[in-house]
């Protein structure tokens, strides 16, 4: 059964420990010679990637290389934040700097925070310049569900991607940059005298197995994405939300036993990715950014497909944004994601939690968390709106009645220590 956060007027048990209540499990079987999905289960629900987004910057920094704006020996500087990143790490020093090449590899086999962070920031000027650029470029990979706000993957509930999503970038991986990929295969590697070892325990053991990355957070679970060779057939695979590494692994081998036979072995120079959403596949040939995609329908759907059901709380990147809608059935401009909160009427500062599919769940979440907060929250008030139409209408859990941003800062830092998303909303008056 999917593990889905359920409705908040039933999950007060759940809400008390709110950071591993968000995990939705998923799997998602592709051949990539013809992008055909062999099996799939929520494919396109949205999960949270954790350590599977260091593929998106492990795939920028590739990019800046074949453009010449870095180079394998180049030394970025480690920032204190990038130092402080919590393990898996590599130890990296504030004030000190890590080549390219150490921060791949760290990235790669390591997982390690800091090394993600630290290019990130090299990346984009800062951490959140390179989330930009990371969701940008999902965009223009047709990852249509996808939000990144680190580089890292690190815990941010507005952080989210799907199974067919990061199968989408694998393609990307694999097609864009043949040279680059060859180093997800690797078992170990020495960082300045010190012997590190990966953690990609089924590839090491999985014959025809050459990538790709896992992750795990207490919110999202433990994700794979695995990249498997059988003579002359390619496919991916996506797990995520597993309870365990072992039954993610599990899981993931089962399924790559039962359909890799099923994936074609006819040749071709290119891979190609499914980025079809609810009820309608689409295959379409991951190749640079600058190129033109070809498209063409696929018509397969399953039958977790057509039951499958939106989460429970939306992310605080598509809630907070009058004009996005959950799900989302196209292609999302970066000005509807990076931009959400526009103004709402009245005076004053408000606090926005959550999303959700009911304004019973909104005035639930509202309650549990103002028994949280504490004196933060004393003299706020519960408020909910809807927004959107038919099936897709949400509901906006939001504490009103801040008369400064001070007073909105404080009561979302106070949110955030109970492990509760938050955006401040300035009124109109």
């Amino acid at each position: 059964m999917k593990r889905l956060l359920v409705a908040m007027s039933a999950a007060v048990a759940l809400l008390s420990a709110p950071a591993a209540s968000f995990a939705g499990s998923a799997y998602f079987i592709m051949d990539a010679k013809t992008g055909k999905v062999l099996t799939s289960s929520n494919a396109d629900d949205l999960n949270h990637p954790a350590s599977l987004t260091k593929m998106m910057t492990l795939y920028l920094t590739f990019e800046a290389i074949h453009r010449g704006k870095l180079s394998w020996n180049t030394r970025i500087p480690v920032s204190s934040a990038a130092a402080a990143k919590p393990p898996t790490k590599l130890g990296l020093k504030a004030g000190g700097t890590v080549t390219v090449r150490e921060a791949v590899d760290g990235m790669i086999i390591k997982s390690a925070n800091d090394a993600a962070a630290a290019m990130g920031e090299a990346l984009g000027g800062s951490e959140s310049g390179a989330a930009r650029l990371m969701t940008q470029k999902a965009r223009e990979l047709g990852m249509r569900r996808t939000v990144f706000m680190n580089s890292s993957g690190l815990p941010n509930m507005q952080q989210v991607t799907t199974a067919r999503d990061m199968s989408t970038l694998a393609v990307a991986l694999i097609n864009n940059y043949p040279q680059e990929y060859r180093l997800f295969s690797q078992a170990s590697f020495n960082y300045r005298g010190h012997y590190v070892r990966g953690h990609n325990n089924l590839m090491y053991r999985y014959e025809g197995m050459d990538g790709i990355k896992t992750g795990y957070t207490n919110a999202s679970g433990f994700n794979i994405v695995s990249a498997v060779r059988s003579g002359n057939r390619r496919v991916i695979g996506v797990v995520m939300g597993g309870a365990t590494a072992r039954g993610r692994d599990a899981l993931m081998a089962s399924l790559l036993d039962r359909y890799v036979s099923k994936a074609s072995s006819v040749s071709t120079s290119r891979l190609v990715a499914s980025i079809g959403s609810v009820g309608k596949g689409k295959q379409v040939e991951v190749a640079s950014a600058s190129d033109d995609v070809a498209v063409d329908v696929d018509t397969q759907t399953t039958a977790t497909t057509a039951s499958r059901k939106r989460p429970e709380v939306v992310p605080l990147a598509f809630a907070a944004s009058s004009n996005v809608t959950v799900p989302m059935d196209r292609p999302v401009a970066m000005d509807e994601i990076m931009n959400a909160g526009k103004p709402v009427a009245g005076g004053g500062w408000q606090v926005q939690i959550a999303a959700t599919p009911s304004a019973q769940a909104a005035k639930d979440l509202l309650s549990i968390a103002k028994s949280k907060a504490g004196n933060a929250l004393a003299n706020a008030s519960p408020y909910t709106e809807p927004y959107g139409k038919g099936n897709n209408t949400l509901y906006r859990a939001r504490f009103v009645g801040f008369s400064t941003r001070d007073d909105a800062t404080s009561a979302c830092a106070a949110l955030k220590r109970k492990e509760f998303d938050c955006m401040l909303l300035p009124n109109k008056g």
